[in-house]
Protein backbone atom coordinates (compact mmCIF):
# COMPACT_ATOMS: atom_id res chain seq x y z
CA UNK A 1 0.00 0.00 0.00
CA UNK A 2 1.19 3.52 -0.77
CA UNK A 3 0.85 5.41 2.51
CA UNK A 4 0.19 9.13 2.32
CA UNK A 5 1.53 10.66 5.52
CA UNK A 6 0.29 13.95 6.91
CA UNK A 7 2.01 17.14 5.81
CA UNK A 8 3.29 17.60 9.39
CA UNK A 9 5.09 14.26 9.43
CA UNK A 10 6.11 13.57 5.87
CA UNK A 11 9.35 15.57 6.25
CA UNK A 12 9.93 14.83 9.92
CA UNK A 13 13.14 12.85 10.45
CA UNK A 14 13.84 10.46 13.34
CA UNK A 15 16.02 11.66 16.19
CA UNK A 16 19.66 11.30 15.15
CA UNK A 17 20.48 10.34 18.73
CA UNK A 18 17.94 7.52 18.83
CA UNK A 19 19.24 6.28 15.49
CA UNK A 20 22.80 6.20 16.86
CA UNK A 21 21.58 4.04 19.75
CA UNK A 22 20.92 1.27 17.24
CA UNK A 23 24.67 1.03 16.56
CA UNK A 24 25.77 0.78 20.16
CA UNK A 25 25.54 -2.99 20.56
CA UNK A 26 29.00 -3.53 19.09
CA UNK A 27 31.37 -4.92 21.72
CA UNK A 28 33.85 -2.28 22.84
CA UNK A 29 31.83 0.65 21.51
CA UNK A 30 32.17 3.97 23.34
CA UNK A 31 29.14 6.24 23.29
CA UNK A 32 29.41 9.97 23.87
CA UNK A 33 26.06 10.28 22.09
CA UNK A 34 23.55 9.52 24.83
CA UNK A 35 21.77 12.03 27.03
CA UNK A 36 21.11 9.50 29.75
CA UNK A 37 21.71 10.00 33.46
CA UNK A 38 24.29 7.69 34.99
CA UNK A 39 22.60 4.59 36.51
CA UNK A 40 24.49 5.27 39.75
CA UNK A 41 22.06 8.18 40.21
CA UNK A 42 19.03 5.87 40.41
CA UNK A 43 17.86 5.33 44.03
CA UNK A 44 16.82 1.75 43.31
CA UNK A 45 16.49 0.48 46.89
CA UNK A 46 14.26 3.35 47.96
CA UNK A 47 12.06 3.05 44.88
CA UNK A 48 11.61 -0.67 45.41
CA UNK A 49 10.64 -0.08 49.04
CA UNK A 50 8.17 2.64 48.10
CA UNK A 51 6.62 0.53 45.33
CA UNK A 52 6.13 -2.35 47.79
CA UNK A 53 4.49 -0.01 50.32
CA UNK A 54 2.19 1.48 47.69
CA UNK A 55 1.03 -1.91 46.42
CA UNK A 56 0.51 -3.04 50.01
CA UNK A 57 -1.41 0.02 51.18
CA UNK A 58 -2.72 1.94 48.14
CA UNK A 59 -2.98 -0.47 45.20
CA UNK A 60 -6.16 1.02 43.75
CA UNK A 61 -4.78 4.56 43.67
CA UNK A 62 -1.66 3.29 41.90
CA UNK A 63 -3.52 1.21 39.30
CA UNK A 64 -6.67 3.24 38.68
CA UNK A 65 -7.14 6.32 36.51
CA UNK A 66 -5.89 9.54 38.08
CA UNK A 67 -6.68 13.21 37.57
CA UNK A 68 -5.05 14.94 34.63
CA UNK A 69 -3.43 17.69 36.71
CA UNK A 70 -1.43 15.05 38.58
CA UNK A 71 -1.23 13.30 41.94
CA UNK A 72 -2.16 15.89 44.55
CA UNK A 73 0.59 15.24 47.11
CA UNK A 74 3.26 15.30 44.39
CA UNK A 75 2.00 18.60 43.01
CA UNK A 76 2.14 20.12 46.49
CA UNK A 77 5.66 18.82 47.11
CA UNK A 78 6.96 20.11 43.77
CA UNK A 79 5.30 23.48 44.30
CA UNK A 80 6.99 23.80 47.69
CA UNK A 81 10.39 22.75 46.32
CA UNK A 82 10.19 25.18 43.41
CA UNK A 83 9.57 28.01 45.87
CA UNK A 84 12.34 26.92 48.24
CA UNK A 85 15.05 26.15 45.67
CA UNK A 86 14.26 28.49 42.77
CA UNK A 87 11.90 31.13 44.22
CA UNK A 88 9.34 30.08 41.61
CA UNK A 89 5.62 30.37 42.24
CA UNK A 90 3.33 33.41 42.02
CA UNK A 91 -0.20 33.52 43.50
CA UNK A 92 -1.70 33.12 40.02
CA UNK A 93 0.56 30.20 39.02
CA UNK A 94 -0.46 26.56 38.85
CA UNK A 95 1.33 23.27 38.17
CA UNK A 96 0.61 20.16 36.12
CA UNK A 97 2.46 16.83 36.14
CA UNK A 98 3.42 15.73 32.62
CA UNK A 99 4.93 12.59 31.11
CA UNK A 100 8.51 13.79 31.14
CA UNK A 101 9.78 17.22 30.20
CA UNK A 102 9.35 16.24 26.54
CA UNK A 103 5.57 16.25 26.89
CA UNK A 104 5.69 19.56 28.74
CA UNK A 105 7.51 21.11 25.78
CA UNK A 106 5.11 19.62 23.25
CA UNK A 107 1.97 20.60 25.18
CA UNK A 108 3.16 24.19 25.59
CA UNK A 109 3.56 24.55 21.85
CA UNK A 110 0.29 22.77 21.15
CA UNK A 111 -1.62 25.13 23.44
CA UNK A 112 0.03 28.37 22.30
CA UNK A 113 0.94 27.92 18.62
CA UNK A 114 -1.32 27.54 15.62
CA UNK A 115 -0.37 26.15 12.24
CA UNK A 116 2.36 28.34 10.79
CA UNK A 117 3.12 30.22 13.99
CA UNK A 118 6.82 30.58 14.80
CA UNK A 119 8.87 29.27 17.71
CA UNK A 120 12.14 31.12 18.22
CA UNK A 121 14.86 28.88 19.64
CA UNK A 122 18.52 28.85 20.44
CA UNK A 123 20.59 27.54 17.57
CA UNK A 124 21.70 24.82 18.28
CA UNK A 125 18.96 23.41 20.51
CA UNK A 126 17.44 20.20 21.90
CA UNK A 127 16.40 17.92 19.05
CA UNK A 128 13.40 16.54 20.96
CA UNK A 129 11.93 20.02 21.29
CA UNK A 130 12.67 20.93 17.68
CA UNK A 131 10.89 17.83 16.40
CA UNK A 132 7.96 18.43 18.74
CA UNK A 133 7.51 21.92 17.34
CA UNK A 134 7.82 20.67 13.77
CA UNK A 135 5.28 17.90 14.37
CA UNK A 136 2.70 20.50 15.40
CA UNK A 137 3.12 22.55 12.25
CA UNK A 138 5.05 25.35 13.91
CA UNK A 139 7.89 27.01 12.05
CA UNK A 140 11.32 27.35 13.65
CA UNK A 141 13.58 30.38 13.66
CA UNK A 142 17.00 29.74 15.13
CA UNK A 143 18.91 32.44 17.02
CA UNK A 144 22.68 31.94 17.44
CA UNK A 145 24.31 31.37 20.80
CA UNK A 146 27.20 33.29 22.32
CA UNK A 147 29.36 31.93 25.11
CA UNK A 148 27.04 33.51 27.69
CA UNK A 149 23.72 32.67 26.08
CA UNK A 150 21.51 33.70 23.21
CA UNK A 151 22.74 36.56 21.01
CA UNK A 152 20.61 39.56 21.99
CA UNK A 153 21.01 41.51 18.75
CA UNK A 154 20.03 38.50 16.67
CA UNK A 155 17.11 37.78 18.98
CA UNK A 156 15.70 41.29 18.67
CA UNK A 157 16.12 41.20 14.91
CA UNK A 158 14.27 37.87 14.79
CA UNK A 159 11.47 39.36 16.90
CA UNK A 160 11.21 42.33 14.52
CA UNK A 161 11.24 40.11 11.45
CA UNK A 162 8.82 37.49 12.77
CA UNK A 163 5.37 38.89 13.59
CA UNK A 164 3.96 35.37 14.05
CA UNK A 165 6.48 34.43 16.73
CA UNK A 166 4.55 33.03 19.71
CA UNK A 167 7.21 31.34 21.86
CA UNK A 168 10.88 31.67 22.67
CA UNK A 169 12.15 28.22 23.63
CA UNK A 170 15.31 28.33 25.73
CA UNK A 171 17.46 26.03 27.86
CA UNK A 172 19.31 28.74 29.79
CA UNK A 173 21.17 26.55 32.29
CA UNK A 174 23.70 23.98 31.00
CA UNK A 175 22.17 24.17 27.56
CA UNK A 176 21.62 21.07 25.47
CA UNK A 177 23.71 20.59 23.35
CA UNK A 178 26.18 23.42 24.04
CA UNK A 179 26.55 23.05 27.83
CA UNK A 180 26.65 26.84 28.34
CA UNK A 181 24.68 28.94 30.84
CA UNK A 182 22.95 32.22 30.02
CA UNK A 183 24.24 35.07 32.19
CA UNK A 184 21.97 36.99 34.56
CA UNK A 185 22.43 40.16 32.50
CA UNK A 186 21.27 38.39 29.36
CA UNK A 187 18.32 36.80 31.15
CA UNK A 188 17.12 40.22 32.24
CA UNK A 189 17.58 41.55 28.73
CA UNK A 190 15.70 38.60 27.19
CA UNK A 191 12.80 39.18 29.58
CA UNK A 192 12.79 42.81 28.52
CA UNK A 193 12.63 41.85 24.86
CA UNK A 194 9.87 39.33 25.53
CA UNK A 195 7.82 42.10 27.14
CA UNK A 196 8.63 44.61 24.38
CA UNK A 197 7.54 42.23 21.62
CA UNK A 198 4.83 40.46 23.66
CA UNK A 199 6.10 36.89 23.38
CA UNK A 200 6.05 33.98 25.82
CA UNK A 201 9.19 32.25 27.08
CA UNK A 202 9.25 28.47 27.44
CA UNK A 203 12.06 27.85 29.95
CA UNK A 204 13.30 24.26 29.85
CA UNK A 205 15.38 23.45 32.95
CA UNK A 206 16.08 19.70 33.20
CA UNK A 207 19.72 20.23 34.23
CA UNK A 208 19.41 23.10 36.71
CA UNK A 209 19.97 20.89 39.76
CA UNK A 210 23.23 19.53 38.33
CA UNK A 211 25.56 22.47 38.97
CA UNK A 212 28.99 21.26 40.11
CA UNK A 213 30.92 24.55 39.89
CA UNK A 214 30.22 28.28 39.72
CA UNK A 215 27.24 30.15 41.12
CA UNK A 216 23.53 29.60 40.51
CA UNK A 217 21.79 32.04 38.18
CA UNK A 218 18.12 32.93 38.81
CA UNK A 219 15.64 31.29 36.47
CA UNK A 220 13.56 33.30 34.04
CA UNK A 221 10.47 32.14 35.90
CA UNK A 222 11.70 33.49 39.23
CA UNK A 223 12.07 36.95 37.64
CA UNK A 224 8.75 36.82 35.78
CA UNK A 225 6.21 39.36 37.05
CA UNK A 226 3.74 39.10 34.15
CA UNK A 227 2.95 35.42 33.73
CA UNK A 228 5.11 35.45 30.60
CA UNK A 229 7.24 32.38 31.41
CA UNK A 230 6.23 28.71 31.18
CA UNK A 231 8.65 26.72 33.33
CA UNK A 232 9.34 23.09 32.37
CA UNK A 233 11.07 20.83 34.91
CA UNK A 234 11.78 17.14 35.22
CA UNK A 235 12.93 14.38 37.56
CA UNK A 236 14.57 12.50 34.67
CA UNK A 237 18.10 13.65 35.50
CA UNK A 238 17.88 13.46 39.31
CA UNK A 239 15.73 10.39 40.07
CA UNK A 240 14.96 8.30 36.99
CA UNK A 241 14.59 9.04 33.30
CA UNK A 242 12.40 5.96 32.86
CA UNK A 243 9.76 7.19 35.32
CA UNK A 244 8.86 9.95 32.83
CA UNK A 245 7.84 12.45 35.52
CA UNK A 246 8.01 16.10 34.53
CA UNK A 247 6.01 19.21 35.31
CA UNK A 248 4.97 22.61 34.01
CA UNK A 249 4.55 25.69 36.19
CA UNK A 250 2.81 28.66 34.60
CA UNK A 251 -0.10 31.05 34.93
CA UNK A 252 -3.36 29.31 35.86
CA UNK A 253 -4.97 30.21 32.53
CA UNK A 254 -2.15 28.52 30.62
CA UNK A 255 -2.21 25.43 32.83
CA UNK A 256 -5.98 25.12 32.45
CA UNK A 257 -5.63 24.85 28.67
CA UNK A 258 -2.68 22.49 29.08
CA UNK A 259 -4.87 20.17 31.15
CA UNK A 260 -7.32 19.93 28.25
CA UNK A 261 -4.49 19.25 25.78
CA UNK A 262 -3.06 16.50 28.02
CA UNK A 263 -6.48 14.85 28.39
CA UNK A 264 -6.48 14.40 24.63
CA UNK A 265 -2.99 12.85 24.64
CA UNK A 266 -2.74 10.42 27.55
CA UNK A 267 -5.37 11.37 30.18
CA UNK A 268 -2.77 11.50 32.98
CA UNK A 269 0.82 10.64 33.84
CA UNK A 270 1.62 7.20 35.29
CA UNK A 271 0.06 7.10 38.77
CA UNK A 272 2.44 4.58 40.34
CA UNK A 273 5.56 6.57 39.48
CA UNK A 274 3.93 9.80 40.59
CA UNK A 275 3.26 8.18 43.97
CA UNK A 276 6.82 6.79 44.19
CA UNK A 277 8.22 10.22 43.37
CA UNK A 278 6.02 11.83 46.05
CA UNK A 279 7.22 9.33 48.65
CA UNK A 280 10.83 10.01 47.75
CA UNK A 281 10.36 13.77 48.06
CA UNK A 282 8.58 13.48 51.40
CA UNK A 283 10.66 10.74 53.06
CA UNK A 284 14.18 11.08 51.60
CA UNK A 285 16.77 13.83 51.41
CA UNK A 286 16.60 14.82 47.75
CA UNK A 287 19.18 17.58 48.19
CA UNK A 288 21.74 15.10 49.54
CA UNK A 289 20.96 12.73 46.68
CA UNK A 290 21.49 15.53 44.15
CA UNK A 291 24.77 16.49 45.84
CA UNK A 292 26.03 12.98 45.13
CA UNK A 293 25.08 13.25 41.45
CA UNK A 294 26.81 16.62 41.20
CA UNK A 295 30.02 15.15 42.56
CA UNK A 296 29.84 12.22 40.13
CA UNK A 297 29.40 14.54 37.15
CA UNK A 298 32.02 16.99 38.40
CA UNK A 299 34.59 14.21 38.26
CA UNK A 300 33.45 12.94 34.87
CA UNK A 301 33.32 16.41 33.30
CA UNK A 302 36.75 17.18 34.73
CA UNK A 303 38.16 13.95 33.33
CA UNK A 304 36.76 14.67 29.85
CA UNK A 305 37.98 18.28 29.86
CA UNK A 306 41.43 17.15 31.00
CA UNK A 307 41.57 14.58 28.20
CA UNK A 308 40.48 17.20 25.65
CA UNK A 309 43.14 19.62 26.92
CA UNK A 310 45.83 16.94 26.71
CA UNK A 311 45.01 15.20 23.46
CA UNK A 312 42.75 17.31 21.22
CA UNK A 313 44.55 19.59 18.74
CA UNK A 314 44.32 23.28 19.62
CA UNK A 315 42.35 23.97 16.42
CA UNK A 316 39.37 22.17 17.99
CA UNK A 317 37.48 24.34 20.47
CA UNK A 318 35.10 23.15 23.18
CA UNK A 319 32.88 24.56 25.91
CA UNK A 320 33.62 24.19 29.64
CA UNK A 321 30.29 23.55 31.37
CA UNK A 322 29.71 24.26 35.06
CA UNK A 323 27.06 21.57 35.28
CA UNK A 324 24.70 19.36 33.31
CA UNK A 325 25.89 16.44 31.20
CA UNK A 326 27.10 17.82 27.86
CA UNK A 327 29.87 19.80 26.23
CA UNK A 328 30.17 21.08 22.67
CA UNK A 329 33.18 20.67 20.38
CA UNK A 330 33.80 22.60 17.17
CA UNK A 331 36.11 21.54 14.35
CA UNK A 332 38.00 24.14 12.32
CA UNK A 333 36.66 25.18 8.93
CA UNK A 334 37.73 22.83 6.18
CA UNK A 335 37.34 19.69 8.27
CA UNK A 336 34.10 17.97 7.15
CA UNK A 337 31.96 17.08 10.14
CA UNK A 338 30.20 14.17 8.43
CA UNK A 339 33.47 12.43 7.64
CA UNK A 340 34.74 13.02 11.17
CA UNK A 341 31.61 11.46 12.70
CA UNK A 342 31.77 8.54 10.27
CA UNK A 343 35.43 7.84 10.99
CA UNK A 344 34.76 7.98 14.72
CA UNK A 345 31.91 5.49 14.29
CA UNK A 346 34.18 3.19 12.30
CA UNK A 347 36.39 3.09 15.41
CA UNK A 348 33.33 2.43 17.61
CA UNK A 349 33.28 5.93 19.13
CA UNK A 350 29.91 7.63 18.72
CA UNK A 351 29.15 11.36 18.89
CA UNK A 352 26.15 13.40 17.76
CA UNK A 353 26.79 15.78 14.85
CA UNK A 354 25.73 19.37 15.31
CA UNK A 355 23.42 19.14 12.31
CA UNK A 356 21.01 17.20 14.54
CA UNK A 357 20.46 20.29 16.69
CA UNK A 358 19.94 23.05 14.13
CA UNK A 359 16.60 24.80 13.63
CA UNK A 360 17.10 24.40 9.90
CA UNK A 361 17.91 20.71 9.27
CA UNK A 362 19.80 21.67 6.10
CA UNK A 363 22.09 24.13 7.91
CA UNK A 364 25.74 22.98 7.97
CA UNK A 365 27.63 22.58 11.23
CA UNK A 366 31.23 22.15 12.33
CA UNK A 367 30.30 21.02 15.85
CA UNK A 368 29.48 17.80 17.68
CA UNK A 369 28.10 17.02 21.13
CA UNK A 370 29.84 14.96 23.79
CA UNK A 371 28.16 13.41 26.84
CA UNK A 372 30.15 12.61 29.96
CA UNK A 373 27.47 11.24 32.30
CA UNK A 374 27.28 7.74 30.82
CA UNK A 375 30.75 6.56 29.70
CA UNK A 376 33.08 4.96 32.22
CA UNK A 377 36.21 6.86 33.20
CA UNK A 378 38.30 4.53 31.05
CA UNK A 379 35.97 5.02 28.08
CA UNK A 380 36.18 8.80 28.42
CA UNK A 381 39.97 8.86 28.17
CA UNK A 382 40.18 6.20 25.45
CA UNK A 383 37.38 7.73 23.39
CA UNK A 384 38.79 11.26 23.51
CA UNK A 385 42.20 9.94 22.44
CA UNK A 386 40.60 8.30 19.40
CA UNK A 387 38.64 11.44 18.49
CA UNK A 388 41.81 13.51 18.87
CA UNK A 389 43.75 11.22 16.56
CA UNK A 390 41.06 11.51 13.90
CA UNK A 391 40.91 15.29 14.28
CA UNK A 392 44.70 15.63 13.98
CA UNK A 393 44.77 13.52 10.83
CA UNK A 394 41.91 15.41 9.19
CA UNK A 395 43.31 18.83 10.12
CA UNK A 396 46.68 17.89 8.66
CA UNK A 397 44.99 16.90 5.39
CA UNK A 398 42.61 19.90 5.23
Amino acid sequence: MNYKFSDKFVRLKPSAIREIFKSLGTPGSISFAAGNPNPESFPVAEMKRFADEIFENEPVAALQYGITEGYGPLRELITARLKRVYNIGAPDDDLIIVTGGQQGIELSCKVMCGEGDVVLCENPSFIGALNAFRSLGAKLAGVPLDGDGINLEALEQALKDTPRAKLLYTIPTFQNPAGITTSLEKRRAVLGLAKKYDILILEDNPYGDLRFSGKDVPTYKSMDAEGRVIYCGSFSKILSSGMRIGFLCANKALIAKTVVAKQVEDVHTNCLFQMICAKYLSECDLDAHIAGIRELYRKKAGLMLDALDRFMPREVSFTRPEGGIFLWCTLPDGVPLGEFVRRAGDKNVFVVPGTAFTADPDEPSQSFRLNYSMPTDEEIVKGIKILAEIAKDMIAKA
